[in-house]
This record gives C-alpha cells, sequence and structure tokens, in this order.
C-alpha cells in the first residue's frame, strides 16, 4: 500500500506509528537530507547575492558581459537544482516507488545538463565534449518522454475504465 506523501511534522507524526522499521529509517535519513540541504540552499543564495552585488555594483560590470552572465545564471541555476532537489525529498513517500521517483530524478539531471550547456563556452569546448552534451541531452529527452508517456497511460487506462463501470448516462 502506497502512503500519501509527508508534507508537514504532523504527518510524519501522525504516521510514525504505522511505518515499518525501514520505513522510518528512509524518513528520518529524508529529513536529515532536508536539513542538509536547506542549509546548501541558505549559505548558496547568500553567497548569489554577495557575488552579485559585489560583481555588478561594486566592480560595475555589465551584467550581460557574456563571462559576467554566465557566472550569474550559473550560480542561479545550481540554486534552482537544489531547490528541486530538496522539494522532491519533501514530497518523499515510503513505499511510493517507480515512475514518480525516475521522472523526477530525470527532470533534475536535465536541469544539471542545461546548467551546464548554459554555463559553458561552446566556443572552448572539444568537438568530442560537445557531441556527448548533445548524445547526453538526447537521451535524456528521450527517456523522459517514455517514462511520462508510460505513466500517462496508466492514467488514461484508469479514467477509462471509470466511465465503464458507472454505465451508460
Amino acid at each position: 500500500m502506497i502512503k500519501p506523501p509527508f508534507r508537514s511534522w504532523a504527518d510524519v507524526r501522525n504516521s510514525w506509528k504505522t511505518l515499518a522499521a525501514y520505513e522510518r529509517f528512509e524518513v528520518v535519513v529524508a529529513l536529515l537530507l532536508r536539513g542538509v540541504i536547506g542549509v546548501i540552499i541558505v549559505v548558496a543564495l547568500y553567497r548569489l547575492i554577495a557575488g552579485v552585488v559585489d560583481t555588478i555594483l561594486l566592480r560595475a560590470l555589465n551584467p550581460l558581459d557574456h563571462a559576467v552572465f554566465q557566472q550569474v545564471f550559473g550560480a542561479i541555476m545550481t540554486l534552482l537544482i537544489a531547490l528541486e532537489f530538496n522539494h522532491t525529498l519533501r514530497y518523499m513517500a515510503p513505499g511510493a516507488r517507480g515512475i514518480i521517483q525516475a521522472r523526477i530524478v530525470i527532470l533534475i539531471a536535465l536541469l544539471a545538463l542545461a546548467r551546464k550547456i548554459i554555463v559553458a563556452d561552446l566556443f572552448e569546448i572539444a568537438p568530442a565534449a560537445l557531441l556527448g552534451l548533445a548524445a547526453l541531452s538526447l537521451s535524456l529527452g528521450v527517456t523522459y518522454w517514455l517514462v511520462r508517456d508510460k505513466d500517462e497511460g496508466r492514467r488514461g487506462r484508469k479514467d477509462e475504465r471509470a466511465p465503464s463501470r458507472s454505465g451508460p448516462v
């Protein structure tokens, strides 16, 4: 049986007695990871703000300069990846395995790859490395499409069965 995700401390407290020992372990690890990632997010946000103030305001660098833009946008993308990872851990449900978790991991990998491509200076990357990034982008995109399509297929079959049970309208 799939238990609902823990969205608050009250959910954890209410469900704690019904969880098996390993599920409790998973919840504790997920909560600790959320705490660690939360600290990382706060530090990264502080460093981002300090870096933007220092780079753009104090040094009077043009934010439209390619190198400055890459540095700032790379930091923002890193922060967004950490936020998405933390958000994923928030909705971790013991006993829930499979398609949803795989899809989220693929999306986080796509975000990380997008960050890599955005901050990369494409003129200084070796052609083989560029080909590797392209192949990785394509393979992650196709994998996400296949996983998403499979997930939507399951929901579609459930929706198709619902009217047939209720009879003609």
